[in-house]
């Protein structure tokens, strides 16, 4: 994608660049995986037992494990390696448990779904095609490096339909054979049944105004909400029987609310929660969609 810095109606081609050593790049996602990810960062080059070293490990603000590979060069197999690393981590899951502990990690570690995130400046057809085909999901992150240190990031695949992961792994338990998932799938249908048909309704009419957004938004639903991201979340929504609760991906202190329809979750002290970011709000009324979403989109400006 070509970028263009504007200087008093002056417009300027920005040139890709790239970074001097191989490593710089994990290492400039290490630092600031927070920042770029919404991922807390747990380990570099951590070893497994097979003899691999998976590049980065972290943990994202829903408890779901996170592995991460960096495609260097062309001929590296992210895709196979970061698998394969997940195998690994759900047969070794005290290991993680025992790394999440001594770095503090207080809330719970999602089991269910295990994130595998491959980053690279380009992705060939082969790649595309297998991450196509594989009935769990690996996301692949394609980013760009301009004049004047601009990172760009966006997601490189979107699979709106994930067939089951069951029966991909079978492991002997206890003399006997059990299938395990590598990832278990959710649906948007998870979410509403038992919902009644007005909550219904206001949800679709808020999704309905989110998609319409970007086409590159993805929607993913989770064991406790349904997410909306580019690169990372910028809007988590929970439905119930009384209404929408909507997380926006937004710091304290950084929302323009004039109407003052969210609650600061950091105020007067941080507050547990499922989504991402600081500020809760709720949707209980089709009349209160608009002002709602324009505080979505706030998020959303923040997170592209």
């Amino acid at each position: 994608m070509a970028l263009f810095k504007i200087n008093n109606l002056i417009v300027k081609k920005l040139m890709v660049c790239n970074l001097d050593l191989e490593s710089n790049l994990q290492k400039l996602f290490e630092l600031n995986l927070n920042e770029i990810l919404n991922i807390i960062f747990l380990a570099h080059e951590y070893s497994t037992s097979f003899g691999g070293r998976i590049d980065t490990l972290g943990i994202d603000r829903n408890g779901s494990p996170c592995i991460i590979e960096y495609k260097k060069n062309q001929n590296d197999n992210v895709i196979n390696q970061g698998l394969s690393y997940l195998r690994w981590l759900l047969d070794h899951k005290a290991d993680f448990e025992v790394l999440c502990k001594n770095k503090k990690i207080d809330f719970e570690i999602d089991w269910d779904s295990p994130r595998v995130i491959c980053i690279a400046e380009n992705y060939n057809k082969f790649d595309l095609d297998t991450a196509d085909i594989l009935p769990i999901n690996i996301e692949l992150l394609r980013y760009r490096i301009y004049d004047e240190n601009i990172l760009y990031l966006e997601p490189e695949n979107y699979q709106k339909v994930k067939i089951s992961t069951s029966g991909i792994i079978k492991k002997a338990k206890r003399g006997k054979e059990k299938d395990e998932q590598l990832q278990k799938t959710y649906s948007i249908n998870d979410h509403l049944n038992g919902i009644n048909q007005q909550i219904i309704d206001l949800f679709q009419g808020l999704r309905e105004k989110i998609l319409s957004l970007d086409k590159n938004i993805i929607e993913e639903a989770k064991a406790k909400y349904i997410a909306y991201k580019t690169s990372t979340n910028f809007t988590d929504i929970v439905v119930n029987q009384y209404g929408l609760k909507i997380f926006l991906n937004v710091m304290s202190g950084h929302l323009n609310d004039p109407q003052k329809l969210a609650r600061d979750l950091t105020k007067p002290k941080k507050i547990g929660h499922w989504g991402n970011g600081d500020y809760e709000v709720k949707l209980c009324k089709e009349n209160e969609i608009e002002p709602v979403f324009d505080l979505i989109k706030q998020s959303y400006d923040m997170n592209k």
